[in-house]
């Protein structure tokens, strides 16, 4: 007699039958695509968020890197990364780029100004105030990356490096495009300003200190009120004070910037002519 249990083969178990088994089935095919999914929808909008920050800015980015690094505080880097890694370095080199391109647009379009003319005219232009005007007319404000600073922080900080963020974002340009594309950003978003009437490069403090001296008031007094911020970035609060009228409070990234802020409050409450906040 044969032995039949040679006979017999083992066959591979198929999945479960049944309902059951079919819906594990199922559960176990869909778990890695859902997960591929959200993956690439995700890595979409930050490629759509990125093509849309270019189109503000009106370049398109070889190394979109770059933009990236343009655009971030040093509160946002994560542990172990190098100051470098944020806007600042940019920052430097955007500064002369800027410097650099605005200085060749006003010789070639004031042939009759002196030397003296054309380098105030430069520093109007090239100003931290002027650098973050063209920053919000960007649309900038929104796009900055901080870290954990805090609500009311985080607005106060946006604001205060609106200007190096639009220069860091110049030497991006230049590094990524050349210095013809930096040139192209900085004539697009300064010619008008440049042939703007320029105001009286006046310091408000000088303002409101003539005005003071022309009304038998004493000379100004600023006091420091509150210092806020990280010691990196710090924010001042001055008041100045004149014998009969209320102080006026300026905010700014040093003391002398928040002096010229409340100098120029209290000329603008007082109806005081002649002045800027340069």
């Amino acid at each position: 007699m044969k032995d039949e249990a040679k006979d017999i083969v083992s066959q591979p178990v198929e999945a479960q039958a049944g309902p059951e088994g079919e819906a594990a089935t199922r559960t176990a095919a869909n778990k890695t695509p859902a997960k591929k999914k959200r993956a690439r929808s995700s890595k979409a909008k930050s490629t759509d968020a990125s093509a849309l920050l270019e189109a503000r800015i009106g370049h398109s980015f070889t190394d979109p890197n770059l933009l990236m690094q343009a655009i971030t505080h040093v509160s946002a880097l994560k542990s172990g990364r190098k100051r470098g890694d944020s806007y600042q370095r940019l920052e430097f080199l955007g500064d002369h780029v800027l410097g650099l391109v605005v200085s060749d647009m006003l010789y070639h379009a004031f042939p009759n100004a002196d030397e003296g003319e054309l380098s105030k005219r430069l520093a109007e232009l090239v100003r931290k105030e002027s650098c973050a005007e063209v920053a919000k007319s960007l649309g900038l404000l929104d796009d900055i990356k901080l870290g954990s600073v805090g609500s009311s922080a985080d607005a106060r900080l946006r604001k205060s490096i609106l200007g190096d963020i639009c220069e860091a974002v110049i030497g991006a340009i230049f590094l990524d495009g050349g210095h013809a594309a930096a040139a192209e950003f900085v004539r697009r978003n300064w010619t008008e300003r440049m042939h703007k009437p320029r105001r009286p490069l006046r310091d408000p403090k000088t303002v409101l200190q003539e005005w003071a001296q022309g009304k038998g008031l004493p000379t100004p007094v600023y006091r420091e009120v509150e210092r806020t911020g990280p010691h990196h970035d710090p924010q001042f609060r001055v008041a100045v004070d004149l014998p009969g009228l209320a102080p006026a409070e300026g905010i700014g990234g040093s003391k002398r910037a928040a002096e010229k802020v409340a100098a120029s409050v209290m000329i603008e409450r007082e109806g005081v002519g002649g002045s800027n906040d340069g």
